[in-house]
């Protein structure tokens, strides 16, 4: 898992879904003002979904306090979409089927689930700065208050 304190190459490039627009963007790009990147493993699974639903429900929140949101997975732009009307998604959705977001931030793990072993993204945050830098680092996320641990870590920041 990458440090606080360290970069990520921020000329990484994601397919997004900003307000039902799709695009390609680099997250040099996303980082207009710090940035709260969420890692989920893929739409309309329970965990994934509360932990979506925690952060729609504070989005306002972040957004008072100077922090843009993006949450990424490995579903594609269309299935965010949907999964943005269904969950009344207000914020950036990252398509990242490559893992590369995962790459840069040194958060591949090995996964198990029915009994074949895999290497994928953790659940886990990032706040990182304007510049690129890792401010702030949720290893493993707690699905049912995310947002409340997010603001938490951003007040102590």
């Amino acid at each position: 898992m990458i440090q606080k304190g360290s970069k990520i190459d921020t000329d990484i490039k994601l397919d997004i879904v900003d307000n039902g627009e799709e695009k390609t963007v680099k997250i040099a790009d996303l980082l207009t003002r710090p940035t709260v990147f969420s890692v989920y493993m893929r739409n309309n699974t329970s965990g994934c979904d509360r932990q979506n639903k925690s952060l729609s429900e504070e989005a306002g929140w972040f957004d008072q306090k100077g922090y843009n949101l993006v949450a990424l997975s490995k579903d594609s732009c269309g299935s965010h979409k949907n999964y943005a009307n269904k969950l009344g998604i207000n914020y950036i959705l990252a398509s990242d089927p490559d893992y590369k977001f995962a790459e840069t931030t040194k958060s591949i793990v090995e996964k198990k689930m029915y009994g074949k072993t895999f290497e994928a993204p953790s659940r886990s945050a990032f706040v990182i700065d304007t510049d690129g830098t890792v401010i702030g680092i949720i290893d493993k996320i707690n699905t049912k208050d995310h947002a409340g641990e997010l603001k938490e870590l951003i007040n102590h920041l």
